[in-house]
């Protein structure tokens, strides 16, 4: 094997040589590098996918739907206003002449089926229905002997004083009367006119002592109505305090 020897006055050569390792080198140095880059690059994007594969989970997971919560929000909405205008629909009519001639007393319900939404069945009338008194029902007064009924159309010639009497009935001891429980002497159905309406208002009164007579006219005007009715309060001894209670349902009939 022969041995080469470099001769210091061959420096150009020495120095070619020392240019080739150092160009090795660093291309060695270089591709090291890229490989470190590459590893870097591979390592960050592992990272990162595994960052956004974490936070969609969350997002899904914590994240209300909004859809299902915007769908869910107007169905409940939808049924709301819905059920409130059923319920619009549903509620009964109250019809009322704004006179009260008991007012003060103490009241309870009284309810007609043969009343609905303020209007007063045609069988009850005596123009175009059976002249049938109305079905009647309220709760139980304690401490009543009994209980009368009144029924007067509030629209005539001075109401106030001059109430013309469509039903008077006193000696009740029940609380409910069935649909034409009146006879035709103490009851006649409304008729106020072709295409005229009046108000007609039932009162039904809870005495703590029977009456003797029950005051008033059927089909004929009362001047003193509102007397008979505020009378029985005081009963057959003169004593006051003789209304318990009272019951008072109002409607309009159309000829």
């Amino acid at each position: 094997m022969q041995i080469l020897q470099i001769n210091r006055d061959d420096i150009p050569f020495w120095k070619s040589m020392q240019k080739v390792i150092i160009r090795l080198t660093k291309e060695q140095e270089g591709k090291n590098m890229k490989r470190t880059a590459l590893y870097k690059t591979m390592i960050a994007a592992g990272m990162a996918a595994s960052i956004l594969v974490g936070t969609a989970g969350c997002y899904a997971t914590d994240k209300p739907n909004m859809t299902s919560f915007s769908q869910t929000e107007s169905v409940t909405e939808a049924s709301s206003e819905d059920t409130q205008a059923v319920t619009e629909a549903t509620k009964p009519v109250v019809v009322d002449s704004g006179v009260d001639y008991l007012e003060g007393y103490k009241k309870f319900e009284l309810t007609s089926t043969d009343l609905v939404n303020g209007v007063w069945a045609d069988i009850i009338s005596n123009a175009r229905g059976n002249d049938s008194s109305p079905e009647l029902s309220w709760e139980p007064v304690e401490g009543a002997a009994e209980y009368i009924v009144y029924m007067v159309d509030m629209n005539t010639p001075d109401v106030i004083v001059c109430g013309v009497l469509h039903w008077k009935a006193s000696g009740i001891t029940v609380t409910e009367l069935p649909e034409g429980w009146a006879p035709s002497t103490d009851y006649v159905g409304p008729n106020p006119g072709a295409g005229v309406t009046h108000i007609y208002e039932v009162y039904v009164v809870a005495l703590k002592e029977p009456v003797e007579r029950l005051k008033g006219s059927v089909r004929a005007p009362n001047p003193k109505f509102k007397d008979f009715i505020q009378g029985l309060d005081t009963d057959s001894e003169g004593n006051t305090g003789n209304i318990l209670a009272y019951g008072k349902i109002s409607g309009t009939f159309t000829g």
